[in-house]
């Protein structure tokens, strides 16, 4: 195969950053492509430095690079003035690695971790030379996919993108590429012929195969073509996180990056059940990393990449059953070998789980800042929206932080979410100030950063059926902070830009009828569009209007329970009479603990693959069962009155289910 290297280094002195497109990585390992296999190029739709640390490509390039059938090679979205170079000298879009135009590959394995990204992958189709739309490509060109949490609503790509997965990745990757061998064997066999086979696969979703039907403003049924395809399509998940301990070498980039640090994967899943949050739904259940695999990669990764900071992934690592004692072992070995402490960063710390013990942990190294997330301003609000923390718990989180030596704490918090009021807003303000008091009483430059993000409804939550707020109400709602907190000494607020919201609300939550609309706003020039420089919702508008459609019918309105919703033919695992059973006690104001410390709410998503109710561990998180307002900076307790869960239509439709055929190991 071609390489286009000779043709692209000329035109690299005349970019902004050349080393985004000439790999040379630490840890690289792609082979160099070859027709007898199986060829993958995984892509970002972004920029480099924000793609490269995408764990979850990582992941999969090196699961394919290790099978004897496949190759795997990256690439990521090219900025604008390269673009420009390209089209200009006719380059094609390119692997980082051997430099191979993306057309020679037999995949072009996309993932989609946030949806202002869309336009960005159908420019990165069209720069590799392919048409844009599924239905105009040929059996010789590549096949399009795509992963990622974005998938859980696949529909305003379908025009575009071959197939999806759902879920993880890591065994789908080896039986897409099994079965892209078994049809290049079949005699007569094509690109149809392979569809069909891929949508035989558990998870893969091939869109050009079901049928969609309209009632008006809304979906009326979402049904298969052909019999190769399922009726439901749902999503693969890896029960053993000990069996798949990757990425063992993770890249390390010559270039800057974000998230530029070793990062180790703790566990996945989430079971505390805040209903506004898409990744904790999907995740499900809890798989945590054995605690022993953990030191050893973090070790192993330090002495390979040089790195002086670890992160601990996960969607909130201070649950991590063995959290204290792997981040003491971290530091101290660091210590022991003489190459200086390691700082380790803690990702999503829940403020009922930090404390003094970690606190003081995390203090031996450099201390850069803390981000808590209340989420909302009010207990009331914290309620409805199951983020059962107390004040008092962020109060002494904060004042376990200041007294260790932090001088600065982010605060993260969520507007437009159900039923909020102006005194639920405001609370925002009041919850900030008083943590710059506290801070103050051990540094008089202590300082809170308050960023606020428009609340998105997304597919698979309790909340899908939710109306998003408008941009003049979010705007409104920033205004009032603004006002609350600019006279607040050490209090600065940011905030995400309404407009930018609204798009995520179109292409999460849209049908497949936002696909033409996609493509028409990157037909005009609009790619970047996560980048506020390049964002342009006039676009976006305008494109809606040219389609028939609405952001009223797509975004602002709420939805019922009988209505059909472009997602209800793909399954996250979780029962839908579980989510809307929880979207009825969440306007009811009502709590539910985790269920990994209390007996099983039937969510579904354990009993979806045959085990029942996963518990990562017998003992809470760190700082105690969710709602029980233990914290450990002062060793006591703060009574939190958890609501009786409200009873519903859904509780005798589970007392009818039948027991899962098998009982699943309890993961440690």
């Amino acid at each position: 195969m071609t390489s286009v290297w000779s043709r692209l280094e000329p035109l690299l002195p005349r970019v902004q950053k050349p080393a985004r497109y000439i790999g040379c990585e630490d840890g690289a390992k792609a082979k160099a492509p070859d027709s007898a296999l199986v060829n993958w190029c995984f892509i970002y739709p972004d920029t480099y430095e924000i793609g490269l640390p995408n764990q979850g490509l990582q992941i999969l390039y090196e699961i394919v690079n290790e099978r004897p059938d496949a190759t795997a090679d990256r690439s990521y979205a090219p900025w604008t003035d390269l673009e420009q170079l390209m089209r200009a000298e006719g380059i094609p879009l390119f692997s980082v690695e051997h430099h191979t135009p993306a057309s020679s590959f037999d995949v072009l394995a996309f993932n989609l971790s946030a949806e202002l990204t869309y336009t960005n992958l159908l420019n990165c189709v069209d720069l590799a030379g392919l048409s844009v739309r599924s239905a105009e490509r040929v059996d010789d060109d590549p096949l399009v996919i795509a992963g990622g949490h974005c998938t859980y609503n696949p529909e305003p790509l379908a025009l575009h993108v071959d197939a999806f997965v759902l879920g993880d990745g890591e065994e789908v990757v080896g039986e897409i590429t099994e079965a892209i061998l078994a049809n290049r064997a079949r005699e007569g066999a094509g690109r149809v012929e392979l569809l069909e086979s891929l949508a035989g696969i558990e998870s893969v979703y091939v869109p050009s195969l079901y049928e969609v039907t309209y009632d008006g403003s809304t979906v009326a049924s979402i049904v298969p073509r052909l019999a190769a395809a399922p009726s439901e399509v749902t999503k693969r998940t890896i029960a053993d996180l000990a069996e798949w301990p990757y990425p063992k070498t993770q890249l390390a980039p010559l270039t800057e990056v974000v998230h530029d640090r070793l990062n180790v994967e703790v566990f996945r899943g989430c079971t505390r059940g805040c209903r506004f949050c898409q990744a904790g739904m999907i995740t499900r259940p809890v798989r945590e990393r054995p605690a022993e695999q953990v030191r050893t990669m973090v070790a192993d990764g330090l002495a390979r990449t040089g790195y002086d900071e670890v992160t601990l992934t996960s969607l909130s690592t201070a649950d991590f059953s063995d959290i204290e004692s792997v981040v003491n072992d971290i530091m101290d070995d660091s210590e022991a070998d003489g190459t200086g402490t390691v700082s380790v960063s803690l990702p999503s710390l829940r403020v009922d789980a930090f404390g003094v013990g970690i606190a003081a942990q995390l203090q031996r190294a450099r201390r850069t800042g803390l981000t808590f997330a209340p989420e909302a301003g009010t207990w009331r609000m914290r309620q409805i929206i199951n983020k059962l923390i107390r004040e008092e718990d962020l109060y002494k989180a904060v004042d376990a932080a200041y007294s260790q030596g932090w001088q600065r704490v982010k605060l993260y918090f969520l507007i437009g979410l159900p039923s909020e009021t102006d005194e639920d807003t405001k609370g925002i303000a009041e919850l900030a100030r008083n943590c710059v008091t506290i801070g103050k009483r051990h540094n008089p430059r202590a300082s809170v950063t308050v960023s606020v993000g428009g609340f998105v409804p997304k597919p698979f939550t309790p909340f899908q059926w939710f109306g998003q707020n408008t941009t003049a109400e979010l705007q409104r709602k920033i205004n009032l902070l603004r006002d609350a907190t600019k006279k607040v000494k050490g209090v600065s607020l940011k905030w995400h830009d309404p407009k930018a919201t609204l798009v995520e609300g179109i292409a999460s939550r849209g049908d497949r009828r936002i696909g033409p609309v996609i493509e028409q706003v990157w037909r005009n020039g609009g790619t970047f569009q996560e980048w506020s420089e390049h964002f342009d919702l006039d676009l976006w508008l305008r494109a809606m209007a040219d389609n028939g459609l609405t952001v009223e019918d797509t975004v602002y309105r709420h939805r019922t329970l009988p209505e059909t919703q472009p997602w209800d033919h793909l399954s996250a695992g979780l029962h839908k009479d579980f989510l809307w059973q929880d979207w009825q006690d969440a306007l009811a104001e009502v709590g539910l603990e985790d269920c990994r410390w209390t007996p099983c709410y039937d969510c579904g998503a354990c009993t979806g693959y045959g085990i029942e109710h996963v518990v990562a561990s017998a003992t809470p998180p760190a700082g105690g069962s969710q709602g029980t307002g233990q914290d450990l900076a002062v060793g006591g307790a703060v009574p939190v009155q958890l609501l009786p869960r409200a009873a519903g239509a859904d509780q005798a439709a589970r007392r009818d289910r039948p027991e899962p055929a098998s009982v699943g190991v309890a993961l440690s």
